[in-house]
């Protein structure tokens, strides 16, 4: 991201957990922002980024509540 961002990355991994975790912070009115580089890479003809790394992004007011959320409910899948 920019160096001057106002978002934060709460989360890497799996393209659909990315989804996943995108839909629960929508639910809860959250706006969220994923970043692929491997399929940026991939679309403009040169490498870049690792597979199946996605990152999640949110705006720096919401990072406390996105990041309790994105724990809840990663502890919650894995049970």
């Amino acid at each position: 991201m920019l160096p001057k961002s106002d978002y934060e990355r709460i989360y890497t991994g799996s393209f659909i957990n990315v989804q996943y975790l995108q839909n629960i912070l929508e639910q809860k009115g959250i706006n969220s922002v994923k970043r692929d580089d491997f399929e940026s890479g991939l679309r403009s003809g040169f490498g870049g980024g690792l597979p199946n790394q996605v990152q999640l992004f949110v705006k720096k007011k919401d990072i406390l509540l996105a990041k309790a959320l994105v724990q809840k409910n990663l502890d919650n899948s894995e049970n």
